[in-house]
């Protein structure tokens, strides 16, 4: 295999820290994110040869675990879900810094928000992707994209009482960013 033409398979492993991220984030469980993720790379797997090189192997991915999700929750609607958060709220470590406190009211607030607001911050706030690969990833339009991302930025900085120069400090890049990128395009 020559140099310039990358293997899909290597490529896989360098997308399972963001897909493990946007899999917490729509599952809020430790273990069911570790289920998804796994669920979404043997899919992704399986069906290698429907990617086509050369176009955006994670937004491939995030759509493959979008739909693995949703399927997942529609196969469950009689099972009851981790509502108040404790049983994820005892598999995951507290940050040992300041902002702790502010990551605490953070969560709680980011659990309140619908899940396509959710997913929509996730996906343009802390994973980095455009309004345009958000979009296609859920398969939407960029407006509705861009839409559920400035209601769920509003809704955050409601739910936390910040106003519009106040700052989130902590230091988590992602949860910063979440709430920033809305800040900044309230023109």
């Amino acid at each position: 295999m020559s140099q310039d033409v990358a293997d899909p398979r290597d490529e896989l492993v360098e997308h399972l820290p963001a897909l493990r991220a946007f899999a917490l984030s729509l599952t809020r469980n430790s273990a069911s994110a570790d289920d998804l993720v796994q669920d979404t790379i043997e899919k992704a797997w399986s069906n290698l040869s429907k990617f086509q090189p050369g176009t955006n192997m994670r937004a491939w991915l995030f759509t493959i675990q979008r739909n693995t999700f949703y399927s997942d929750r529609r196969k469950a609607k009689f099972e009851v879900p981790d509502v108040d958060g404790h049983f994820a709220a005892a598999l995951s470590e507290k940050p040992a810094h300041d902002g702790r406190l502010a990551f605490k009211d953070f969560r709680a607030a980011f659990d309140k928000l619908p899940d396509e607001q959710r997913e929509a911050l996730i996906l343009v706030g802390a994973s980095g992707f455009s309004y345009e690969e958000a979009a296609e990833t859920c398969g939407c339009a960029v407006g509705t994209i861009k839409s559920r991302a400035n209601r769920g930025r509003k809704r955050l900085a409601e739910l936390l009482g910040l106003g519009e120069d106040e700052d989130l400090s902590m230091t988590d890049n992602a949860t910063v960013a979440v709430i920033a990128t809305g800040r900044q395009s309230h023109t």
